[in-house]
């Protein structure tokens, strides 16, 4: 049957105690009355199966009633609405703006550490509701300007949007790592002027171009957004809310198994990721062998390949991102992409020597000049930052290490084949959902959320004009090296590929990444242009990736029934702040924390830059040195594959103990445990990001920001478990072969004269 949640109003506190004297408020925000809908608003009680392919519908069932075809939202989302719950509250607008400054202001600081440690939007979520409840508690109830600062019981809608504007902007924004490198590796330093005005046009632009998707991204049924079931279960967790499932749901409640499982990983993380730190990069075959190169280079975790297999540090294990939220199948090709291309080509090449690949580590960050040290960039530089080819010819080629340079070939490959996927299987559903209005789409969450009033397309061209100005006044204001042309060029690549990335990530929840490809095509289109080459990138993949986090978003409002326009304003308003504090945060770490000096491999507690440092060599590689040296014909790198998308910085440590735990949860346990794993899974897997997430923060500030991380030096510091892992061959990055004094390898090929000079 279909029911709202019945959840109270406010109106005072003496009314209040008189009309529920004998019940709490949590008693009443869970209550569920039934409503009665009939055939000609909920249009069938049973959806017909698709014509097209689907990979997550469940052909296995045999009765629908008013619910989902998929079993992961049928476990996760509840398919009832109550249009009159409060939700465009000063509550949640005070809370949703607290959240847009504290959390993306922490991300930015953690995003120059490895690994980089997330504090997700699932962290307000999880403190917001004792904040919303408190509020409810003890605010009074009066109205200024006609508004109530209390409108009543804190309610589940007030609280995703909440969530929604502490995690829109949340992550660190791309283009604050173009800023940090042309700072940092070109010594750009430009006002907060055009830093704030890049921002906003690479975030918003995602913004308004997904708004204008979200007709084939959002509505169907079929686009599922595996992410957002986890958030949407614990918010139904935290609300004590009804949702079905299928089988029997008997044992421990949502509650109390999300409450037991949070504390564990809030203090098991103390374990790996301060007192034991060798569980998290758990190389134990190199601890047997530190000194041997080879197996250091076969077992590591660090430069090497990772056939150690485990780890033991959640923040590790979910880097690319939880195994408990995407299906298996997905999983299965993902795991099956990396041991063909990662650990069985790559060894292939490293040992034969395949581009000179043993002067180097077989898994490194950054390039690698012909005498096996790290690539000094600034020696074929101009003044003005563009490339130098004389003095490149006088210095060096660029060499890579064997997975970076695989990487490249995989990320050239996925594009095409992401065209290819989108014109085999999602031609018909494109065509189906084109010409469907909302209310017309056969699934109940769908029809529900047609009774609200919708987002005007023009509200979206409105945000795209305005940031396109902005993007033109960076690039004639300001020395880029950038042309208004080759912007318009990067906006229609991520519109090309908007829909077809989207819907492959809607059901596998993995993107296809855009930044390889731009890369390549504005390093013929300018090259020898570092800094427009990064700018023409983020313009170009950021406004795609940007727009599949706001349709995620979208998504989860859609699951949760949060009237769409107070969704547009809260997006937009939490992404403006998000971004000018990411940029303070910025700005300061620069000049805090080790300056960014890339100079020493362990960083400063972790600040080693991984993410701006493979920014910096995608820059030399594309923009500096530029594919037609580099992966065109003749060139060293010409022959490429096909593949996966994250390594580096990822490593075998955050793709084998991932596809374990996947196979564990999205296979065993749900197969041949349905029940169990549709109460427990998502909660499960909110639980632990909320817990070592909150434990991560914790610990740091506590144990290892105060004193400039000097505390426990001399002893937990100092004891083997903290210091065995470093003391290898893996950890210092050793090559197979090193060169002797005075020598190099490896020749620079100059396509004016067609020679190579070794």
């Amino acid at each position: 049957m279909s029911a709202v949640v019945e959840e109270g109003h406010r109106g005072s506190t003496s009314s209040l105690a008189a009309s529920y004297s004998t019940h709490s408020a949590f008693d009443r925000e869970k209550s569920i009355r039934s409503v009665p809908y009939d055939s000609e608003s909920i249009s069938s009680r049973l959806s017909a199966p698709p014509d097209f392919f689907d990979p997550n519908y469940d052909t296995d069932i045999t009765w629908l009633e008013d619910d989902s075809p998929y079993p992961e939202v049928r476990s996760a989302v509840a398919n009832y609405d109550d249009p009159t719950m409060p939700v465009n509250t000063v509550r949640s607008w005070v809370l949703g703006v607290l959240w847009a400054i504290i959390l993306p202001g922490v991300n930015e600081f953690y995003y120059f550490r490895y690994p980089s440690i997330v504090v997700g939007g699932i962290v307000a979520q999880l403190v917001s509701f004792p904040l919303g409840r408190a509020w409810a508690r003890f605010v009074p109830a009066v109205k200024i300007f006609g508004v109530s600062l209390n409108p009543g019981i804190f309610t589940i809608k007030e609280h995703v949007l909440i969530t929604i504007m502490a995690g829109v902007g949340a992550q660190a924004a791309y283009a604050t790592e173009m800023i940090a490198v042309q700072r940092v590796w070109y010594k750009q330093n430009f006002n907060f002027g055009y830093q704030w005005m890049v921002v906003m046009s690479t975030q918003l632009i995602g913004f308004s171009v997904g708004g204008l998707a979200r007709r084939l991204l959002v509505a169907p049924a079929s686009m599922i957004w595996p992410n957002t079931l986890v958030v949407c279960a614990l918010f139904n967790t935290l609300h004590s809310q009804s949702y079905a499932g299928i089988g029997t749901h008997s044992g421990m409640s949502r509650e109390r198994f999300f409450a037991y499982a949070f504390v564990t990983a809030a203090v098991w993380y103390v374990v790996p990721g301060y007192l034991f730190q060798a569980l998290s990069v758990f190389t134990w075959v190199c601890w047997l062998a530190p000194d041997n190169i080879k197996i250091n280079t076969m077992f590591g975790y660090h430069s090497g390949m990772g056939f150690s297999l485990l780890s033991f540090d959640w923040n590790q294990i979910a880097f690319i991102g939880s195994p408990l939220a995407t299906p298996w199948w997905a999983e299965a090709n993902v795991i099956a992409g990396f041991l063909i291309f990662y650990w069985f080509l790559a060894p292939i090449i490293y040992f034969t020597n395949t581009w000179n690949s043993q002067f180097m580590p077989i898994s490194a960050l950054g390039p690698y000049d012909n005498r096996g040290q790290p690539y000094n960039v600034s020696r074929i530089l101009n003044p003005d930052s563009t490339f130098n080819e004389e003095a490149y010819r006088n210095y060096s080629p660029l060499f890579l290490s064997a997975t970076f340079a695989i990487s490249y070939g995989l990320a050239f490959a996925s594009i095409t084949a992401t065209i290819v996927h989108a014109a085999l299987y999602f031609r018909k559903p494109i065509a189906v959902h084109l010409h469907r209005s909302l209310g017309e789409q056969p699934d109940i969450h769908a029809q529900l959320m047609a009774k609200y009033p919708q987002v005007p397309e023009w509200w979206y061209a409105c945000i795209l004009t305005v940031t396109f100005v902005f993007a033109c006044l960076c690039i004639k204001l300001f020395p880029t090296q950038m042309t208004i042309w080759a912007l318009i060029v990067a906006l229609l690549i991520a519109l090309v590929y908007i829909v077809p990335v989207g819907m492959i990530q809607a059901v596998t929840n993995r993107q296809v990444g855009l930044n390889v490809i731009t890369e390549l095509i504005i390093g013929y289109m300018l090259p020898g242009r570092p800094v427009a080459m990064m700018m023409f990138k983020t313009w170009g993949y950021i406004t795609m990736s940007q727009a599949m986090i706001f349709t995620s978003d979208f998504k989860l409002g859609h699951y949760m029934k949060i009237p769409p326009r107070p969704m547009f304003w809260c997006q937009i308003v939490a992404t403006v702040i998000a971004g000018t504090v990411q940029l303070g945060v910025e700005n300061w770490c620069v000049r805090a924390i080790c300056r960014l000096d890339m100079a020493t491999a362990d960083g400063c507690s972790g600040f080693t830059c991984p993410n701006t440092e493979v920014f910096a060599t995608a820059s030399i590689v594309f923009g500096v040195v530029g594919p037609t040296l580099q992966f065109s014909k003749n060139q060293l790198y010409y022959l490429m594959f096909t593949g996966i998308g994250y390594i580096p910085p990822a490593s075998a440590v955050n793709y084998v103990p991932w596809a374990i735990l996947g196979f564990l949860f999205q296979y065993v346990i749900r197969r041949r445990h349905f029940s169990f794993w549709a109460k427990y899974n998502y909660v499960l897997s909110a639980a632990l990001d909320a817990g070592t997430a909150i434990s991560t923060v914790l610990v740091y500030f506590i144990l290892q920001y105060p004193q400039n991380g000097e505390i426990g030096q001399n002893t937990v510091q100092r004891w083997w478990g903290n210091t065995v892992y470093k003391n290898t061959a893996d950890w210092r990055a050793a090559p197979l072969r090193n060169l002797p004094e005075g020598q190099h390898f490896g020749c620079v090929l100059l396509p004016s004269s067609c020679s190579r000079d070794c």
